[in-house]
């Protein structure tokens, strides 16, 4: 698989990631562990070499999960995870204090396995905390050794400014997609200027994208989509018009809807790295295939102009969950 550098901090990755928290969270039922491990390790054999986690998936698990399954060859490969929970809960609000972050640092390294921390972001911006703190916190971890690269999740661009003055940010993590675009009108601009990579996590809409959700689907009663008031019934069914022109691009280019969907991304910048999620080794295989799929500029500007023509509807977050996010 080819790699690709997270803006100019020179941090390599593969051209896809790989999100793990829907095999320990969200997403219902845990998938079993050494399933789970496999699925890991079967990334890696295809060239995957980006693994995503945090503290507050589980909490606590899924970070274990990856520590386990990487240390084979953990030197080949780029961990990042998170901080910014209380208790690395994300029911219980933000915490960001400097001692919360070396606290979370150094259990992590302890759950990972591993003496340093690739990529270590803020979940969520703390209105709580200055951003020059948190900043300062991770700089402080950066100097000596327990982390390579500092990142921000969801933070809008005053933040990214802030943060940046005091520790360069490597990559800003939010959601990007064909059904979630907000990003390209200030976020992308300042990323480029800066210098920042941008990792884009649910790249296929949360699933909504494979084409294989619609109005019929019943999710598990632990699955937060359930919240989410784009996938109400009423939503997915307004939507499927999008899900149907993805599956026409795909027939043309002899692709699936996820891999047009994870090749728009790609086609975008090449310092975007998505990280979709699957506990399943068909689909994983299927997303790791995107890579191959060739979108040329009239492919790109053909999909820009249908989809926006279809307006999304459902907002991405519910009310209590969007309060947390762009500040």
């Amino acid at each position: 698989m080819e790699t690709r550098t997270l803006g100019n901090s020179g941090l390599q990755v593969s051209a896809l990631g790989l999100g793990c928290m829907g095999l320990s969270y969200g997403y219902g039922p845990a998938t079993g562990k050494q399933v789970a491990i496999n699925l890991i390790h079967a990334a890696f054999d295809k060239g995957v070499t980006f693994f995503d986690t945090a503290e507050a998936y589980g909490p606590f698990v899924n970070e274990e999960l990856l520590g386990k399954a990487l240390q084979p060859f953990r030197d080949q490969v780029v961990i990042a995870t998170k901080f910014g929970f209380q208790q690395g809960d994300s029911t219980k609000g933000l915490d960001s204090r400097p001692e919360r972050i070396r606290q979370v640092a150094e259990e992590a390294l302890k759950r990972l396995r591993t003496d340093r921390i690739d990529l270590f972001y803020q979940h969520r911006v703390d209105p709580h905390v200055p951003m020059e703190e948190v900043a300062g916190t991770v700089k402080a971890l950066i100097q000596e050794g327990k982390v390579k690269h500092f990142g921000l999740s969801e933070a809008g661009v005053q933040s990214i400014r802030k943060a940046h003055a005091v520790q360069p940010v490597t990559a800003l993590q939010s959601e990007y997609s064909l059904w979630w675009r907000e990003p390209e009108n200030e976020i992308l601009p300042t990323l480029e200027e800066l210098g920042i990579g941008f990792v884009p996590f649910s790249p296929l809409g949360k699933g909504f994208l494979t084409g294989k959700i619609d109005e019929t689907t019943q999710f598990d009663k632990t699955d937060f989509r359930n919240v989410v008031p784009r996938f109400s019934e009423e939503n997915r069914k307004a939507n499927q018009t999008l899900v149907d022109l993805l599956g026409d691009i795909a027939r043309q280019k002899a692709a699936t809807p996820a891999q047009i969907a994870l090749a728009w991304l790609l086609a975008q910048k090449p310092w975007i790295v998505p990280i979709p999620g699957t506990t399943k080794l068909h689909r994983l295989e299927e997303n790791v295939g995107a890579v191959d799929v060739d979108l040329n500029p009239e492919d790109i500007s053909q999909i820009d102009t249908a989809f926006s023509q279809i307006p999304v509807q459902g907002d991405r977050y519910p009310a209590h969950l969007q309060k947390r996010v762009g500040s």
